[in-house]
């Protein structure tokens, strides 16, 4: 007997709670309009009412169930609207815990099939932690397992899956969170993040814009003062970038359960995220300047209809470079190649675009000086003649991180300096290959070789490569699609 499912009556303490921000300031503005008085009181109250009663009338006419091989979600006051989708089509399944949710015992259940892009398919946005679970054993099983005597198990009877921790992530390598760089900018966030909230709430709180022209005039005639804000924030950035690192991968676990990879992270939000093994393509490792010299690196996989793959396909934070190597060769499998290098006019072309910009804006800074001799462009002539002369460590670093190469199962190509990325592909994951060829690489007789993959970004490029490099690569990794151009040539 078929019976569809609610979501727990708790989210109508949560629903509310959510919509209130959202109406904050129209039931201020009523308020201030109003002038304080019974009336706007009771249109603000009218305003909080119709926001629990739309949580109501909204948890109310959702449901959802499990019918044979597909999930049913419904949603039906006036119309019906009735969405399906096929467990065979299910390529993950979010599993998190918000803060009031924790706090309530409750999950939210995200569903992804790669249809939709960066968006879920279907979101189950409170359920119970057991619910949760078995939710994500019951989507993530395409098929029944049998039993004995030849009965099928019922879909909301899962077998037990079968779990094995590949790495736990130790909390010390925690303080390497600031090196990614990713969360440095916490601290100028926040701070935007107050003055947009005080222009937004200017007008009610009789904060205008000439206000805030005046207080722009007040600190501009104090420099220091702005300086020290300035200071302030930079001070702030490892300590508040490595705190909301922490907060997001804390506790990060890497585990491999009934034929799927699941990462398990966080603090406030607790994060569970399942990745179809046989859907892995690949691995792209990832590091900054800062993260190189400390020897760590971040990995994602590389996964076919995967959406919003940049945070859903997260496998390792920042750990060191020989445990990653480790981790991805047990989970999807070890790259035992080497890289080759690229001809060394890629070198002179990232000498030169490293160098070359710097360069033009201190001849025009030294212009400057020489026709007004006024301090600003002393000032300019001194720092962009140290970006000239900084450019060529990273010219020849950005030179020195070009690479390609295939091992037999696997190809791997690698770029980048400031943020270096290099990805592992699985050669079946290859469906063709691109050449891309600029004005100034045809001139300098190199070009940017695109293996195009079915998962991931869609294509990962071996840049700056020779005509030669790039037909024998291609021809290495899949010979049999250029054999017949071959032999027609004998």
């Amino acid at each position: 007997m078929r019976v569809a499912q609610r979501l727990s009556p708790k989210v109508l303490l949560i629903d509310p709670v959510r919509t209130l921000p959202s109406l904050l300031l129209p039931l201020v503005g009523v308020l201030f309009v109003g002038g304080f008085s019974a009336r706007s009181y009771a249109f603000a109250a009218t305003g909080v009412i119709a926001a629990v009663v739309f949580s109501v009338v909204k948890w109310a006419t959702f449901t959802y169930e499990i019918v044979g091989d597909r999930l049913e979600t419904k949603r039906s006051l006036i119309s019906r609207s009735i969405r399906t989708i096929p467990l065979e089509r299910i390529r993950g399944v979010d599993v998190s815990t918000p803060p009031m949710h924790r706090l309530l015992g409750l999950a939210v259940v995200k569903i992804d099939t790669g249809a939709s892009g960066d968006e879920e398919e279907a979101k189950l946005a409170g359920v119970t932690l057991e619910e949760a679970e078995r939710l994500k054993a019951v989507l993530l099983r395409h098929t029944a397992a049998p039993v004995p005597g030849g009965v099928q198990a019922q879909a909301h009877e899962p077998a037990p899956p079968a779990e094995r921790t590949i790495i736990s992530v130790p909390r010390k390598w925690l303080l390497y969170g600031p090196l990614s760089g990713a969360y440095l900018l916490t601290p100028f966030a926040f701070a935007g993040g107050v003055v947009g909230l005080a222009f937004q709430w200017g007008d009610e709180l009789g904060f205008g814009r000439d206000a805030a022209w005046s207080v722009g005039q007040w600190l501009w005639e104090h420099p220091y003062l702005l300086l020290a804000v300035a200071v302030l924030l930079v001070l702030a950035m490892p300590f508040a970038g490595g705190l909301m690192y922490a907060v997001f991968n804390w506790d990060f676990r890497l585990k491999r359960r009934d034929g799927y990879l699941v990462a398990e992270r966080g603090l406030v939000n607790r994060r569970s995220v399942s990745l179809e093994f046989q859907r892995v393509r690949g691995y792209e490792i990832v590091d900054g300047l800062a993260e190189r010299w400390a020897g760590v690196v971040r990995v994602w996989a590389i996964v076919t209809g995967l959406g919003d793959s940049e945070t859903r396909g997260q496998l390792l934070p920042d750990v060191p470079r020989d445990v990653a190597f480790q981790v991805t060769g047990d989970a999807i499998g070890p790259y035992r190649g080497d890289l080759r290098e690229h001809p060394p006019v890629a070198r002179q072309r990232r000498l030169f675009r490293a160098i070359a910009p710097w360069a033009v804006a201190a001849l025009a800074s030294a212009a400057g000086v020489w026709f007004t001799g006024a301090m600003i462009w002393w000032i300019l002539l001194v720092l962009t003649a140290l970006l000239a002369v900084a450019g060529v460590p990273l010219g020849l670093d950005r030179y020195a991180s070009l690479g390609h190469g295939y091992d037999g199962r696997r190809l791997s190509v690698r770029s980048g300096s400031l943020r270096r990325a290099q990805a592992v592909v699985e050669r079946r994951a290859v469906v063709g290959w691109r050449l891309r060829q600029t004005w100034f690489q045809r001139r300098a007789g190199v070009l940017t070789l695109i293996a195009g993959a079915g998962a991931g970004k869609g294509g990962y490029s071996a840049v700056d490569v020779s005509m030669d490099q790039a037909v024998g690569f291609a021809g290495e990794v899949t010979l049999e699609w250029l054999a017949p151009f071959l032999d027609r040539n004998r």
